[in-house]
């Protein structure tokens, strides 16, 4: 096949969720056999059960910073904190760190982060070298690009960040067929090229990630011959999602299920609507059980123009945890969804903080349907329960919140 990666990518969309859903409770039952940290979150969980999006709804989120605790609080005995599922031996190829420290084990799958689907999407195919200039050093990103180039039957030069103009002359002197990293090194990479009066005719493809990737610089890179697009990838769940050549959102990848939540909850939002990106994965050396990317997005409607089948997300959108310190005290977006979960007329809610340095308000507003009589008063009771803070309560029409993912709005005048 020369359009897609594999046949996976075009099946019905129907089987694919068959076929995720039974693949679903098996590495439920890995996470609780093989993860120690796994088993006490899903403690009197029957794996059989968890069958269904409903029911994979009702496990709770990992999010980041617990996954980083729990590491913290077990480094003595384990430095995972029991989420891996392999020991160091044979299996575990190599241990990276994230930012936090978070350590993450890498497992001895071919393509074990599965972007080799995200670079053939880009265009690289077997024999291409590619220049990687994802850092090697510490964190996993230049790995998680090379297993997948490698896997693709690709060459990879292992250029990783900085040193200008080293790369500049590596590129010259190889002439890969495209470059991996982040756009912003690529942009400068080429600035310094056309500076140096370098010509670089073979670089005409890349695929970037780990920052934002604009319609402008997409722009800016191809009006100087390189095609560029990005993927979506952590060093905790590998692959989540990939652009394609139509650049209408990310298709998300065959290997995990994405939940979209509202933040500061586990409650999947409908379609459409700004959310947290929550992923389950299915690599059983690693297996992450709803786990908090931190990240926003929101589904796509209808499919990739390019034929594949699975949804789509908008890509990165900002970021989730939005906890706020007002008047000393921290707000986080969980203690708003606690006041709106308590009265069933709320349908959303928006916490705005508002005023000058020293000078804080907040406004919670509502979207509220049936008889908001008495509301205002019994929610802005529940809120200074539940914050320990006082807060104006505004009842907005339904639909009038934005569709940003944002449940706490910093609108303060610093000065």
């Amino acid at each position: 096949m020369t359009d897609y990666y594999d046949k996976l990518e075009v099946r019905d969309p129907e089987e694919r969720e068959r076929d995720l859903l039974a693949a679903l409770p098996k590495q439920i039952a890995q996470a609780q056999t093989a993860a120690p940290a796994f088993a006490k979150i899903l403690d009197g969980v029957a794996a059989a059960d968890v069958d269904s999006r409903n029911a994979l709804a009702k496990l709770p989120v990992t999010r980041k910073s617990e996954l980083l605790a729990l590491q913290q609080a077990h480094r003595a005995e384990d430095p995972f904190g029991g989420f891996s599922a392999i020991a160091r031996g044979p299996r575990m190829l190599r241990i990276f760190a994230s930012p936090g420290t978070i350590y993450e084990p890498e497992g001895e799958a071919r393509d074990y982060w599965r972007t080799a689907r995200a670079l053939h999407a880009a265009g690289f195919r077997g024999g291409d070298l590619v220049h990687n200039s994802f850092s090697y050093h510490m964190t996993p990103a230049g790995a998680i690009m090379e297993s997948g180039a490698r896997a693709l039957g690709c060459t990879v030069f292992a250029g990783g960040t900085g040193q200008t103009e080293q790369q500049i002359e590596a590129i010259a002197d190889l002439r890969p067929a495209g470059y991996a990293g982040t756009p912003s090194f690529l942009k400068i990479l080429l600035e310094k090229a056309a500076e140096k009066n370098i010509a670089l005719p073979t670089l005409t493809k890349a695929l970037v990630s780990g920052e934002a990737f604009p319609p402008s610089l997409h722009d800016w890179i191809a009006e100087r011959g390189v095609a560029g697009t990005q993927c979506y990838a952590t060093a905790d769940l590998g692959l989540v999602a990939y652009e394609t050549s139509a650049r209408e959102g990310l298709v998300l990848d065959e290997g995990v299920i994405v939940e979209i939540v509202r933040p500061g909850t586990g409650d999947p939002v409908p379609d459409g609507e700004v959310g947290e990106i929550v992923v389950t994965t299915l690599n059983p050396d690693y297996p992450l059980i709803r786990f908090g990317t931190g990240d926003l997005s929101a589904v796509l409607p209808g499919r990739c123009p390019t034929g594949r089948t699975n949804r789509r997300i908008r890509g990165w959108l900002g970021r989730a945890d939005q906890t706020t310190k007002v008047r000393g005290m921290f707000v986080h977006p969980g203690q708003v969804a606690d006041i709106a979960r308590r009265f069933a007329e709320v349908r959303r809610a928006r916490l705005v903080v508002s005023g000058e340095t020293g000078d804080d308000r907040m406004t919670l507003q509502l979207e509220c349907t049936g008889d908001l009589q008495g509301l205002r008063e019994r929610v802005a009771e529940a809120a200074r329960e539940i914050t320990k803070l006082r807060a104006s309560i505004e009842f907005v029409a339904v639909g009038a919140l934005p569709n940003d993912g944002k449940v706490i709005e910093d609108a303060r005048s610093y000065r």
